[in-house]
């Protein structure tokens, strides 16, 4: 209703501005509290979850006790439960959100349900209640094959997942992990050291069963469940799969560390899971006697623990490698990708001994447009401008020519480049191209693109 007449009937009406993004991020951390309980929770935007407790309700000896057990923790939040059990995802949402009357059974309340419980569009159903069909009961009645020539496919194809006759897929909102491990406590843990030497030991469990399979983690996910319903996920990653959990601890370590908002116990932890998404094999490694050999496996073993350790408390993308790519063009033969994610580095070509190198240590993104002047007009630089500065050649070697790549479309800049490396009066030298030959473009302009060292 208008704002106006609500402010009329309650006076004292306290009025908050509608966030759609802040809602969606309550009801997933609803849905991250709910995992207690299943973990196949699915979020059921902009005001509903569906659980899928198959198997589960012994944790809490029966399906009422777990409803009841929801219901409370959500009371405690300032949540008003509505809720409906069903045989599948659909038929439970529709007897949450549609149901205004209870039932001797679940198939009498499904079939008690008005036709708007299929949530066609508003055609569909006035056309439905129309033709006198007013409830799923009474279009549960009729011949499929009629109900979908006369009303669409899509209304056949609604009844029979709410009757349970057609696949109610569930997109949980996070993948059960292959391993996992938890623990549940009478009394709430309000101690976050506490907390820290019980997630050691679940690190510990979870590294047995790990060696159990052949495997190691890249993935590390530890989540901590509020007495009040609420839940906190910490995640970490590895470049490498281990089953070290020393490091796996001093990761969680820095990444609590680094946290702006810090993990709050309030209540306690009334439980503690530690999951591990991601596994890769990890088989027995052998090091050559060499000593050399053994050295530089050490070393690359402390310099995958800084890499983990620095991208745990900076972030995943703020560490990069880089790997080459296969192309010929110069600013996109290397990309830069996580370091987490980065495969195994690939030998870069190394030039000639005695030779300077053929690329700059630095490129310019994009390369900077520079002011030239050359004895001939396709010939070498004789003298540039750049940055307010005139450079005067001394010495240069090129041209290097660089085609564009023929399958590319000539229209997105694909000319021909002529690079040079040149050194100036006061011995700095600087990779520089033509854009284009005169054939190709009257009057093509010139780029500084990188600085060699």
């Amino acid at each position: 209703m208008p704002l106006a007449d609500a402010r009329a009937q309650v006076p004292d009406l306290a009025i908050v501005a509608h966030d759609p993004v802040l809602d969606l991020h309550w009801l997933d951390r609803l849905a991250q509290g709910c995992t207690r309980y299943t973990p196949l929770v699915a979020l059921d935007a902009p005001d509903g979850l569906i659980l899928d407790i198959t198997g589960c309700t012994h944790l809490l000896g029966s399906e009422a006790a777990l409803i009841d057990d929801i219901d409370r923790r959500l009371t405690r939040l300032g949540m008003t439960l509505r809720h409906a059990l069903g045989p599948t995802a659909d038929a439970a949402r529709a007897l949450a959100r549609y149901q205004t009357r209870p039932a001797p059974d679940e198939a009498s309340a499904i079939r008690r349900l008005p036709v708007a419980a299929l949530e066609l569009d508003a055609e569909a159903t006035t056309a439905l209640v129309r033709a006198g069909l007013k409830t799923i009961g009474d279009l549960a009645s009729r011949p499929m094959a009629n109900i979908a020539a006369r009303f669409g496919a899509d209304a056949a194809t609604a009844l029979r997942r709410l009757l349970g006759d057609a696949p109610s897929p569930l997109d949980p909102r996070v993948t059960p992990p292959p391993v996992a491990t938890e623990r549940r406590f009478a009394e709430p843990v309000a101690s976050m050291p506490h907390a820290t030497q019980i997630l050691a030991e679940l690190v510990g469990e979870a590294i047995v069963e790990l060696a159990e399979r052949g495997k190691g983690g890249r993935h590390f996910r530890a989540t901590f469940f509020r007495s009040d319903g609420l839940a906190r996920s910490i995640e970490i990653e590895t470049g490498h799969a281990t089953r070290d959990a020393g490091l796996v601890m001093r990761l969680f370590a820095e990444r609590m560390d680094a946290l702006r908002d810090p993990l709050d116990p309030g209540f306690g932890f009334d439980m503690m899971r530690l999951a591990v998404p991601r596994l890769e094999a990890l088989a027995a490694t052998q090091l050559k006697l060499e000593g050399g050999t053994v050295r530089a496996a050490h070393q690359g073993a402390a310099m995958a623990e800084l890499v983990d350790r620095l991208a745990t408390r900076l972030g995943r993308g703020r560490v990069c490698k880089f790997a080459a790519v296969d192309t010929h063009i110069p600013e996109q033969a290397q990309l830069a990708l996580p370091a987490i994610d980065a495969a195994p580095p690939t030998p870069w070509p190394a030039p000639d001994p005695g030779e300077p190198p053929l690329r700059p240590f630095y490129l310019f993104d994009p390369p900077q447009v520079i002011e030239v002047i050359a004895e001939v007009p396709d010939g070498p630089p004789h003298r540039f401008r750049w940055r307010r500065a005139t450079h005067a050649i001394r010495r240069y070697e090129g041209p290097e020519r660089i085609a564009s790549e023929w399958w590319r479309r000539r229209d997105n800049g694909g000319l021909t480049r002529d690079y040079y490396r040149v050194e100036d009066d006061r011995g700095r030298r600087y990779w520089l191209f033509r854009h284009g030959l005169y054939d190709e473009k009257p009057d093509p302009r010139w780029y500084i693109h990188g600085l060699f060292a």
